[in-house]
């Protein structure tokens, strides 16, 4: 197995398994922990993976290495190829745009049936994690990238908790596709301070928005953040 790291992300897989596989649910926990280590960036884009490595890694049977390729292949973080094998999915930069295109739909919407439905607490609950991410942004306490990482999960937690409120299962399984297409970028849009201000100030726009009852002006605002996050994105990749 090769990736764009000099060290071998084979060492690292038997971290991710859990428990599942030593109660009967070998297959799940390997597919649960080939997922984690895509979408950290473990394995990297098209970083082959090998069914004999990856079964002597995780110390299981080929059978359940093999099952697992083939649910991740359903979900897009894998591709297998017609005579080579199965890789980790690549990320082009039309991958990128064509996620952030249908990311700021779907999370217009989310924002939309949110505001329309608004249970209680949601207000408050945005709030709060709102609030843990301007002390994230403004700590000075370790390193730059530890607050850029807490931030990104922070962020993400921000967005969970808006689609669980949209209450739609059909739009919580594809936001959650959404999710993990954004988890395998490689660094975050929040490591930029000033984004990182930027998007708490956009969500904070999505909550008063749902806070007034207002579905028009919470799809908005989603949407213009999620416009925004693309334009820093192209940028970030275009600088390389």
């Amino acid at each position: 197995m090769t990736s764009g790291s000099t060290t071998n992300p084979l060492a690292a897989l038997r971290g991710y398994l859990g428990t599942g596989a030593v109660h009967g649910r070998t297959t799940e926990a390997v597919t649960d922990a080939m997922r984690e280590a895509i979408l950290d960036g473990v394995l990297a884009p098209s970083t082959w993976l090998r069914e004999d490595e990856l079964a002597g890694a995780f110390e299981v049977s080929r059978t359940p290495v093999r099952e697992a390729l083939r649910r991740l292949a359903d979900e897009g973080l894998a591709v297998k190829t017609a005579h080579h094998g199965t890789v980790v999915a690549p990320l082009s930069l039309e991958d990128v745009l064509a996620l952030y295109v249908v990311r700021e739909q779907l999370e217009g919407l989310a924002a939309r049936l949110a505001a329309t439905r608004c249970p209680d607490g949601l207000v408050e609950q945005l709030d709060q994690i709102g609030a843990r991410m301007r002390a994230s942004t403004d700590s000075t306490d370790g390193t730059h990238g530890g607050r850029a990482d807490q931030l990104s999960k922070q962020n993400l937690e921000f967005h969970r908790v808006l689609r669980a409120a949209a209450a739609n299962t059909y739009l919580d399984r594809f936001l959650g596709q959404v999710e993990h297409a954004v988890r395998r970028l490689p660094v975050s849009t929040l490591s930029d301070p000033e984004r990182a201000r930027q998007a708490i100030e956009e969500h904070d726009a999505i909550v008063r928005a749902i806070e007034a009852r207002d579905p028009d002006a919470a799809s908005e605002a989603a949407a213009q953040h999620m416009r925004r996050a693309r334009e820093i994105r192209l940028s970030m990749l275009l600088r390389g």
